[in-house]
């Protein structure tokens, strides 16, 4: 009898941490599966409320994500979660885009130095003194011209098919230049066929290998966008705004020579839009910067995000985080 009850206790007491185990396992894994809070906000910045994304802890190193066109902080929607148990994630929508207020074009200056300005503003009253910037299409010159305002401020740069060369400005860009070099009613009218959904979706489709990775939702969400009231003028003064971005190239570059920031390029290779040539002068000033080229096009992000998450968490761990 005294063995009996001396094996049962000595079963108790092996199974009681075994049990401990187990339910401490299986709330790791419950932690782990929780989803991010991402948090939907307004500011008021010049009179009109610039909408934006933020997720992750309020003294975690800052990751701003700059979009592109015709898109906006919903081009974030599934890295924002990826980063934001470690990183302070902000993702804005520029005026006229998004869930931005779109004022009416003869009344709001829509140009990449105000967007710049009003983001210093918006990062000035969140409180952010130092960030990391992922810069796309739109976002990059945006982004750079921030940089060019506080350099000190810049802890890394992320580039996905966003330009700061001439080479970079291919085909795609010629009837742009055009407007450009003539601000006739001719020339503006000729690009409206660039907000249309025919081109709307070729932005997300074109160069892609599979293409049932792309969730239609992307272009139906942007044109929606697109086709509001005013919301062409909005788009065609800013395409020929974005030339007042090239006689800048050389100071953007610049400050990546003599700022030398950490820098991930991940770049859509197949992009028409911003194509790989445009991906490699970074080198000439960046020889450090950390290159990817990917097999899809302009919106990297929604084909390729298996691939690019890693690179971009990665690089953030070992560049940004500790410093």
């Amino acid at each position: 009898m005294n063995r009996l009850i001396i094996s049962l206790m000595l079963a108790t007491v092996s199974i009681a941490p075994l049990s401990q185990a187990v339910a401490a396992a299986k709330q790791v894994a419950i932690t782990q599966q929780v989803p991010v809070v991402v948090h939907y906000r307004s500011a008021k910045i010049d009179g009109v409320d610039m909408f934006y994304r933020e997720a992750g802890p309020a003294d975690g190193p800052v990751v701003l994500l700059l979009h592109g066109f015709p898109t906006s902080s919903h081009m974030f929607r599934n890295l924002i979660p990826l980063l934001a148990d470690r990183y302070h994630v902000i993702a804005p929508d520029y005026p006229g885009f998004g869930q931005s207020d779109a004022p009416d074009h003869t009344k709001f200056a829509y140009t990449f130095g105000h967007y710049a300005d009003m983001l210093d503003r918006l990062m000035t009253q969140l409180g952010a003194k130092k960030y990391a910037m992922y810069v796309m299409d739109y976002g990059a010159p945006i982004g750079y011209r921030l940089a060019l305002k506080h350099p000190e401020r810049v802890s890394g740069l992320i580039v996905q098919n966003g330009n700061a060369y001439e080479e970079g400005l291919r085909e795609f860009w010629d009837p742009i230049k055009a407007y450009w070099a003539d601000d006739s009613k001719e020339k503006r009218e000729a690009l409206s066929n660039l907000v249309v959904i025919e081109t709307t979706k070729f932005q997300y489709t074109d160069g892609v290998k599979d293409l049932t990775r792309i969730s239609p939702d992307n272009w139906v969400h942007d044109q929606a966008l697109l086709d509001r009231p005013g919301n062409t003028d909005i788009q065609l003064d800013l395409f020929h705004d974005y030339g007042t971005n090239v006689p800048l190239y050389p100071q953007f570059q610049a400050f990546f020579r003599e700022r030398k920031p950490p820098t991930l390029i991940v770049w859509g290779k197949n992009d028409k839009i911003f194509p790989e040539v445009g991906a490699h002068p970074y080198l000439r000033d960046l020889p450090d910067a950390e290159m990817h080229l990917l097999d899809t096009g302009h919106f990297a992000l929604e084909d390729k995000l298996d691939e690019m998450a890693p690179l971009i968490r990665d690089f953030l761990d070992r560049k940004i985080a500790r410093h």
